[in-house]
Protein backbone atom coordinates (compact mmCIF):
# COMPACT_ATOMS: atom_id res chain seq x y z
CA UNK A 1 0.00 0.00 0.00
CA UNK A 2 2.93 2.52 1.09
CA UNK A 3 4.70 1.70 -2.63
CA UNK A 4 1.50 2.49 -4.08
CA UNK A 5 0.47 5.34 -2.36
CA UNK A 6 4.15 6.52 -2.88
CA UNK A 7 3.34 5.90 -7.06
CA UNK A 8 0.37 7.43 -7.18
CA UNK A 9 1.81 10.47 -5.43
CA UNK A 10 4.53 10.73 -8.07
CA UNK A 11 2.05 10.40 -11.20
CA UNK A 12 0.69 13.18 -9.49
CA UNK A 13 3.50 15.67 -8.68
CA UNK A 14 4.69 14.52 -12.76
CA UNK A 15 1.73 15.44 -13.90
CA UNK A 16 1.51 18.96 -12.41
CA UNK A 17 5.23 19.75 -13.54
CA UNK A 18 3.74 18.84 -17.37
CA UNK A 19 0.86 21.00 -17.28
CA UNK A 20 2.90 23.75 -15.54
CA UNK A 21 5.71 22.98 -18.37
CA UNK A 22 2.84 23.69 -21.26
CA UNK A 23 1.71 26.27 -19.84
CA UNK A 24 5.20 28.03 -18.99
CA UNK A 25 5.65 27.13 -23.02
CA UNK A 26 2.71 28.75 -24.26
CA UNK A 27 3.75 31.80 -22.30
CA UNK A 28 6.90 32.19 -23.72
CA UNK A 29 5.84 31.70 -27.02
CA UNK A 30 5.19 35.32 -27.71
CA UNK A 31 8.51 36.39 -27.00
CA UNK A 32 10.28 33.41 -28.80
CA UNK A 33 8.58 34.65 -32.22
CA UNK A 34 9.43 38.29 -31.20
CA UNK A 35 13.04 36.95 -30.61
CA UNK A 36 13.43 34.95 -33.97
CA UNK A 37 11.54 37.83 -36.08
CA UNK A 38 13.90 40.52 -34.46
CA UNK A 39 16.98 38.93 -36.50
CA UNK A 40 15.18 39.08 -39.56
CA UNK A 41 14.43 41.59 -42.53
CA UNK A 42 11.44 43.52 -41.48
CA UNK A 43 10.31 42.89 -45.00
CA UNK A 44 9.89 38.63 -44.33
CA UNK A 45 7.63 39.28 -41.42
CA UNK A 46 5.31 41.34 -43.84
CA UNK A 47 5.71 38.09 -46.00
CA UNK A 48 5.38 35.59 -43.97
CA UNK A 49 3.94 37.39 -40.74
CA UNK A 50 5.35 35.36 -37.18
CA UNK A 51 6.45 32.27 -37.66
CA UNK A 52 9.29 29.90 -35.57
CA UNK A 53 11.18 28.89 -39.07
CA UNK A 54 14.80 29.00 -38.58
CA UNK A 55 16.34 30.06 -41.44
CA UNK A 56 19.71 30.99 -40.62
CA UNK A 57 21.05 32.40 -43.90
CA UNK A 58 18.56 35.28 -43.31
CA UNK A 59 19.43 35.68 -39.57
CA UNK A 60 21.62 38.94 -38.50
CA UNK A 61 22.67 41.53 -36.57
CA UNK A 62 21.25 44.41 -38.96
CA UNK A 63 18.13 45.38 -36.77
CA UNK A 64 19.94 46.08 -33.85
CA UNK A 65 22.38 48.01 -35.90
CA UNK A 66 19.57 50.06 -36.34
CA UNK A 67 18.79 51.17 -33.04
CA UNK A 68 22.14 52.97 -32.36
CA UNK A 69 22.21 54.20 -36.07
CA UNK A 70 19.28 54.86 -37.48
CA UNK A 71 16.82 58.27 -36.65
CA UNK A 72 20.15 59.90 -34.74
CA UNK A 73 20.35 57.00 -32.19
CA UNK A 74 16.76 58.05 -30.77
CA UNK A 75 16.06 54.97 -29.48
CA UNK A 76 18.81 55.23 -26.95
CA UNK A 77 17.49 58.51 -25.36
CA UNK A 78 14.01 56.61 -25.18
CA UNK A 79 15.97 53.95 -23.05
CA UNK A 80 17.19 56.66 -20.89
CA UNK A 81 14.56 58.14 -20.54
CA UNK A 82 12.38 55.20 -18.98
CA UNK A 83 15.54 53.96 -16.92
CA UNK A 84 15.71 57.30 -15.43
CA UNK A 85 11.54 57.83 -14.71
CA UNK A 86 11.44 53.73 -13.87
CA UNK A 87 14.39 53.95 -11.11
CA UNK A 88 12.90 57.11 -9.51
CA UNK A 89 9.00 56.11 -9.71
CA UNK A 90 9.96 52.90 -7.85
CA UNK A 91 12.72 53.96 -5.44
CA UNK A 92 10.21 57.28 -4.58
CA UNK A 93 7.11 54.89 -4.62
CA UNK A 94 8.51 52.23 -2.65
CA UNK A 95 9.67 54.96 0.42
CA UNK A 96 6.68 56.32 0.18
CA UNK A 97 4.07 53.89 0.19
CA UNK A 98 6.08 51.64 3.08
CA UNK A 99 5.87 54.56 4.97
CA UNK A 100 1.93 55.28 4.92
CA UNK A 101 1.38 51.51 5.12
CA UNK A 102 3.62 51.00 7.78
CA UNK A 103 1.73 54.29 9.70
CA UNK A 104 -1.50 53.06 9.17
CA UNK A 105 -0.68 49.32 10.13
CA UNK A 106 0.86 50.42 13.36
CA UNK A 107 0.23 53.83 14.89
CA UNK A 108 -3.40 54.79 16.45
CA UNK A 109 -4.57 58.25 15.24
CA UNK A 110 -7.32 59.97 14.43
CA UNK A 111 -8.69 59.49 10.91
CA UNK A 112 -6.47 56.40 10.48
CA UNK A 113 -9.43 54.54 9.19
CA UNK A 114 -10.93 56.97 7.18
CA UNK A 115 -7.63 57.42 5.40
CA UNK A 116 -7.82 54.02 4.73
CA UNK A 117 -10.93 53.74 3.08
CA UNK A 118 -9.74 56.61 0.89
CA UNK A 119 -6.80 54.81 -0.19
CA UNK A 120 -9.41 51.76 -1.09
CA UNK A 121 -11.46 54.03 -3.22
CA UNK A 122 -8.70 55.52 -5.16
CA UNK A 123 -7.53 52.30 -5.77
CA UNK A 124 -11.30 51.40 -7.67
CA UNK A 125 -10.89 54.82 -9.85
CA UNK A 126 -9.63 53.87 -13.02
CA UNK A 127 -7.00 55.90 -14.04
CA UNK A 128 -8.25 57.06 -16.95
CA UNK A 129 -10.77 59.49 -14.77
CA UNK A 130 -7.82 60.86 -13.45
CA UNK A 131 -5.84 62.19 -16.84
CA UNK A 132 -7.93 65.21 -17.28
CA UNK A 133 -7.47 66.68 -13.86
CA UNK A 134 -3.69 65.31 -14.05
CA UNK A 135 -2.97 66.93 -17.71
CA UNK A 136 -4.68 70.16 -15.82
CA UNK A 137 -2.78 70.45 -12.71
CA UNK A 138 0.71 69.63 -14.98
CA UNK A 139 0.04 72.67 -17.09
CA UNK A 140 -0.38 75.10 -14.40
CA UNK A 141 2.60 73.47 -12.55
CA UNK A 142 4.93 73.72 -16.11
CA UNK A 143 5.47 69.80 -15.60
CA UNK A 144 5.37 68.57 -19.15
CA UNK A 145 8.28 67.18 -21.17
CA UNK A 146 10.33 66.97 -17.97
CA UNK A 147 10.89 64.14 -16.52
CA UNK A 148 9.43 64.94 -13.03
CA UNK A 149 6.18 65.63 -15.02
CA UNK A 150 6.27 62.08 -15.80
CA UNK A 151 6.63 60.36 -12.41
CA UNK A 152 5.63 62.50 -9.72
CA UNK A 153 1.68 62.02 -10.82
CA UNK A 154 1.94 58.62 -9.84
CA UNK A 155 4.66 58.32 -7.23
CA UNK A 156 2.59 57.26 -4.42
CA UNK A 157 0.83 53.88 -5.12
CA UNK A 158 -2.34 52.99 -3.62
CA UNK A 159 -1.55 49.75 -4.19
CA UNK A 160 2.01 49.36 -2.74
CA UNK A 161 0.30 51.27 0.69
CA UNK A 162 -2.25 48.34 1.08
CA UNK A 163 0.36 45.82 0.37
CA UNK A 164 2.51 47.58 2.90
CA UNK A 165 -0.30 47.92 5.03
CA UNK A 166 -1.11 44.60 5.29
CA UNK A 167 2.34 43.18 5.49
CA UNK A 168 3.08 45.37 8.40
CA UNK A 169 0.18 44.63 10.28
CA UNK A 170 2.08 40.93 11.21
CA UNK A 171 5.14 42.51 12.28
CA UNK A 172 5.50 42.59 16.56
CA UNK A 173 4.83 46.07 17.86
CA UNK A 174 7.65 44.96 20.79
CA UNK A 175 10.07 46.07 18.19
CA UNK A 176 8.55 49.65 18.32
CA UNK A 177 8.64 49.97 22.24
CA UNK A 178 12.33 48.20 22.09
CA UNK A 179 13.64 51.17 20.34
CA UNK A 180 11.98 53.78 21.88
CA UNK A 181 13.45 52.34 25.07
CA UNK A 182 17.03 52.24 23.87
CA UNK A 183 16.30 56.51 22.43
CA UNK A 184 15.30 55.22 19.01
CA UNK A 185 13.37 57.91 16.99
CA UNK A 186 10.41 56.89 15.37
CA UNK A 187 12.31 57.54 11.92
CA UNK A 188 14.90 55.37 13.25
CA UNK A 189 12.78 52.68 14.43
CA UNK A 190 11.25 52.41 10.86
CA UNK A 191 14.45 52.60 8.98
CA UNK A 192 16.74 50.68 11.01
CA UNK A 193 14.32 48.11 12.68
CA UNK A 194 11.12 48.10 11.00
CA UNK A 195 12.15 48.63 7.45
CA UNK A 196 14.42 45.60 7.56
CA UNK A 197 12.42 43.18 8.78
CA UNK A 198 10.09 44.22 5.36
CA UNK A 199 12.52 43.12 3.03
CA UNK A 200 10.47 40.82 1.47
CA UNK A 201 7.51 43.22 1.05
CA UNK A 202 9.95 45.94 -0.81
CA UNK A 203 11.33 43.26 -3.50
CA UNK A 204 7.39 41.94 -4.06
CA UNK A 205 6.84 45.98 -4.73
CA UNK A 206 9.88 46.31 -6.79
CA UNK A 207 8.81 44.57 -9.07
CA UNK A 208 5.36 45.56 -9.24
CA UNK A 209 5.90 49.17 -9.33
CA UNK A 210 8.84 49.20 -11.83
CA UNK A 211 6.71 46.78 -14.51
CA UNK A 212 3.67 49.45 -14.17
CA UNK A 213 6.17 52.40 -14.90
CA UNK A 214 8.00 50.36 -17.17
CA UNK A 215 5.32 49.93 -19.26
CA UNK A 216 3.43 52.80 -18.84
CA UNK A 217 1.77 54.29 -21.93
CA UNK A 218 -0.56 56.59 -22.06
CA UNK A 219 0.66 59.69 -19.49
CA UNK A 220 4.14 59.10 -21.06
CA UNK A 221 2.26 59.90 -24.33
CA UNK A 222 0.47 63.06 -22.76
CA UNK A 223 3.43 64.87 -20.96
CA UNK A 224 5.81 64.61 -23.31
CA UNK A 225 6.10 66.16 -26.49
CA UNK A 226 9.19 65.78 -27.75
CA UNK A 227 10.89 62.89 -29.89
CA UNK A 228 14.25 62.98 -27.68
CA UNK A 229 11.86 62.92 -24.30
CA UNK A 230 9.43 59.79 -25.01
CA UNK A 231 10.01 56.42 -22.99
CA UNK A 232 10.56 53.30 -24.82
CA UNK A 233 6.65 52.32 -25.30
CA UNK A 234 5.48 55.41 -26.87
CA UNK A 235 8.93 55.81 -28.81
CA UNK A 236 8.27 51.93 -30.18
CA UNK A 237 4.42 52.87 -31.06
CA UNK A 238 6.02 55.79 -33.12
CA UNK A 239 7.49 53.07 -35.45
CA UNK A 240 4.22 52.14 -36.71
CA UNK A 241 2.16 54.96 -38.75
CA UNK A 242 0.18 55.06 -41.39
CA UNK A 243 2.84 55.80 -43.97
CA UNK A 244 4.78 52.62 -43.26
CA UNK A 245 6.14 50.09 -40.31
CA UNK A 246 9.53 50.27 -39.23
CA UNK A 247 9.46 46.37 -38.29
CA UNK A 248 13.43 46.06 -38.29
CA UNK A 249 13.75 48.33 -35.29
CA UNK A 250 10.35 47.54 -33.51
CA UNK A 251 11.30 43.78 -33.21
CA UNK A 252 14.87 44.37 -31.82
CA UNK A 253 13.78 47.33 -29.40
CA UNK A 254 11.32 45.30 -28.38
CA UNK A 255 13.36 42.67 -27.33
CA UNK A 256 16.18 44.79 -25.52
CA UNK A 257 12.89 46.67 -23.79
CA UNK A 258 12.38 43.62 -22.07
CA UNK A 259 15.72 43.15 -20.66
CA UNK A 260 15.59 45.77 -17.24
CA UNK A 261 12.70 44.04 -16.41
CA UNK A 262 14.56 40.63 -16.34
CA UNK A 263 16.62 41.80 -14.29
CA UNK A 264 15.05 43.14 -11.73
CA UNK A 265 12.91 39.88 -11.31
CA UNK A 266 15.96 38.06 -11.21
CA UNK A 267 17.44 40.05 -8.73
CA UNK A 268 14.22 39.85 -6.49
CA UNK A 269 12.56 36.78 -7.23
CA UNK A 270 12.92 34.95 -3.77
CA UNK A 271 11.96 38.15 -2.09
CA UNK A 272 9.07 38.61 -4.41
CA UNK A 273 8.11 34.96 -3.86
CA UNK A 274 8.12 35.23 -0.21
CA UNK A 275 6.34 39.15 0.14
CA UNK A 276 3.67 37.85 -2.11
CA UNK A 277 3.17 34.58 0.18
CA UNK A 278 3.30 36.98 3.43
CA UNK A 279 1.29 39.79 2.65
CA UNK A 280 -1.45 37.17 1.17
CA UNK A 281 -1.72 35.64 4.99
CA UNK A 282 -1.39 38.28 7.00
CA UNK A 283 -3.82 40.88 8.64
Amino acid sequence: MAVQSKTKTNLITASIIIFFSILSLIALMPFVFLTLSSFKPGVEMIQNGLNLRLDFENFSLTNYGYLFTQREGVYLHWYKNSIIITALQTGGGLLLSSMVGYALALYKFRGRNLTFILVLVVMMVPVEILLLPLYKLSIALKMFNTYHGAFLPFLVSMTGIFFFRQYAIGMPKELMEAGRIDGCTEYGIFFKIMMPLMKPAYGAMTILLAMGSWNSFVWPLIVMRENVMLTLPVGLQTMLTPYGNNYDMLMSGAVLAVLPIMIVFLFNQKSFIAGMTAGSVKG
